[in-house]
């Protein structure tokens, strides 16, 4: 595997050596260029992780660049150009979002503070005056460590490693106390493993990997306990071929694909301090997706060089499971949570942010062979299934009550699969009363956003309620749709189906001006890729409206729309090859 990752890493390191700026003129000179932008930032995305790479490169006795001097000086301007861009408050800005930005900074920190350790074990001078640059750029970022706020519930675990970084560098009581003050919030992650932001491809391995770091600057062993649950769960999240389950992520990760990749320093690194097999089994499978070294925080080859145990096989790898039925969060207490917004000390508003009421929505996983589903409450979809290389991304439900989306509430397991249900209510507001409304002397109209909504009385009052019965058999799975009332509600079930595969079945009708998306009928629709396919029943088109207001339908896959009105019962029959 170091042999694996140094290959790797040279070849991003040549790679990112010719996409540095050069021009001196250039007010970017020595940052590496984004690939998006064309411009160079100095974020743990952009010029930073890049650093990362080339001193690892630097110090490898492997590789093709160890001890390279041209290499060597790209890092010296490189970071030449991190301390031009460092604010005077010692923060910096990705240059599109989050201007002066603390946990941006302090993803930098938590990389500059790994690579100044690797590089002060070294006995090659020459890499010393890189080394102060990187000192001095940390220690002007103290203030803004010490000081700055969060956007996100995984930026607060940014910067304590960060903190508990700088505290192993620089020995200040001050940063290990801020540590304290953002741990003190308690950790935001449910018993069976799943944080706040529930981002398996992205934010999970930031949360966990940060912590890991934490725990070891702070001596804080018990902040070691979340990670083990997180990476304990995510068994149940990967598919037979390695791509991890985004279809319910809160954070842009949601439906794209991610493998296990990043979670591979953490996974190694916690296989070897606990002696666990199954982590050790699912650092292999993480390896074999590596092709990349990792951002900043989780850079591989850093990883390697900085800590001896990564390169150990003490742990014999276990066997990970193939086959299994697993609620996650299906015993947790997450309505008497709910329950307790707006009470005293609760809730309020988040800004920049939001207040992610779907952290803790039970989630169902089920595993057989080739096989993977995901049956999900509180996402835009309900039901997944890959068979093989036949994938059915998502299975959703919109109707004009709400009107859009209809995301599941509630999850119960059933002795044949499980039950999800879905209630919404909507009426109207009645009158203010003259006592509750505000003076209007002065003024030469009555704004609508003076008045106070909240005052009003709720009138007319409709419940929409929707249930579905998600069943395994011999064949494959049902799922039976069931919507009393209200009447005459216009509904659809959208199936999302990968763009790799063929679609087929006589009944299929273009949607004028939907790109790549067509009304199913009736009948009988098979859709295949390779040797594998999945046959579906049965097309129903009871109304011809496929827009819905308040509904999105996502590029990059094919759709196909069943078209309902209720009161209906529907049963979507899917059998598998």
């Amino acid at each position: 595997m170091f042999k694996k990752v140094t290959a790797i890493n040279d070849k991003w390191t040549q790679e990112s050596m010719e996409q540095q700026i050069g021009d001196r003129e250039s007010r970017y000179f020595g940052g590496v260029r984004d690939p998006l932008s064309g411009v160079a930032w100095p974020n743990h995305t952009g010029t930073a992780q890049y650093l990362a790479a080339w001193a690892a490169a630097l110090v490898n006795p492997l590789s093709r660049y160890y001890r390279d001097l041209v290499l060597l000086e790209q890092l010296h301007v490189a970071m030449d150009f991190m301390l031009r861009f460092q604010h005077d408050d010692g923060t910096i800005s990705p240059g599109w979002t989050n201007y002066h930005s603390p946990p941006d900074t302090a993803f930098v920190v938590v990389g500059l503070t790994n690579i100044l350790t690797l590089l002060e074990r070294q006995t090659w001078q020459p890499l010393m005056p890189v080394a102060g640059q990187i000192r001095t750029f940390l220690e002007r970022t103290i203030p803004a460590m010490l000081s700055g706020g969060v956007h996100t519930p995984n930026h607060r675990w940014v910067l304590t490693a960060a903190l508990g970084s700088l505290y192993r560098i620089f020995a200040l009581e001050s940063l290990q106390s801020r540590a304290g003050e953002w741990l003190q919030e308690g950790m935001d992650i449910t018993p069976d493993g799943e944080w706040t932001e529930r981002s398996n491809g992205i934010y999970n391995t930031v949360s966990d990997i940060m912590l890991y770091y934490a725990a070891q600057d702070l001596s804080r062993p018990e902040l070691l306990e979340p990670v083990r649950q997180n990476l304990g769960m995510m068994k149940y999240l990967v598919h037979p071929d390695g791509e991890v389950v985004t279809d319910y992520s809160g954070r842009q990760d949601f439906g794209s694909v991610y493998s296990l990749a990043d979670y591979y320093l953490c996974y190694k690194l916690m296989a070897e301090h606990d002696g666990d097999p199954e982590f050790a089994a699912l650092a292999d499978l993480a390896g074999g997706s590596i092709t990349h070294p990792g951002s900043l925080p989780n850079q591989i080859m850093l990883g390697f060089l900085l800590y001896p145990q990564m390169q150990a096989s003490s742990v014999q790898p276990g066997q990970l499971p193939e086959r299994y039925r697993k609620v996650i969060n299906g015993m947790w207490g997450r309505q008497e949570l709910l329950g307790r917004i707006g009470q005293d000390g609760y809730g309020g508003p988040v800004r920049h942010s939001k207040q992610h009421t779907e952290f803790g929505a039970p989630v169902a996983r089920v595993r057989s062979g080739a096989t993977s589903v995901s049956v999900m409450t509180e996402a835009s979809s309900l039901f997944s299934l890959r068979h093989g290389r036949a994938k059915l991304l998502g299975v959703q439900l919109a109707s004009s009550f709400e009107p859009g989306l209809i995301t599941m509430d509630s999850l119960a397991e059933m002795e044949t699969g499980f039950r999800l249900e879905s209630v919404a209510e909507k009426g109207y507001y009645g009158t203010i009363p003259a006592d509750k409304l505000p003076s209007r002397s002065g003024f030469p109209c009555s704004p609508w956003y003076l008045l106070p909504h909240g005052e009003r009385a709720l009138t007319h009052s409709q419940v929409s309620g929707v249930s579905v019965q998600v069943s395994e058999n011999d064949a494959g799975w049902d799922l039976h749709f069931i919507a009393p009332s209200p009447v005459d509600v216009l509904t659809q079930i959208v199936l999302l189906f990968g763009s790799e595969g063929r679609l087929e079945g006589s009944a299929l009708t273009p949607v004028p001006g939907m790109n790549g998306a067509a009304f199913w009928t009736n009948g009988t629709l098979r859709y295949s890729s390779g040797e594998d396919w999945m046959e579906l029943d049965q097309g129903c088109h009871e109304h011809h409206l496929a827009d819905i207001r308040g509904m999105s339908y996502p590029d990059g896959c094919q759709k196909v729309i069943v078209t309902l009105i209720t009161p209906l019962d529907y049963t979507l029959r899917i059998r598998l090859s």
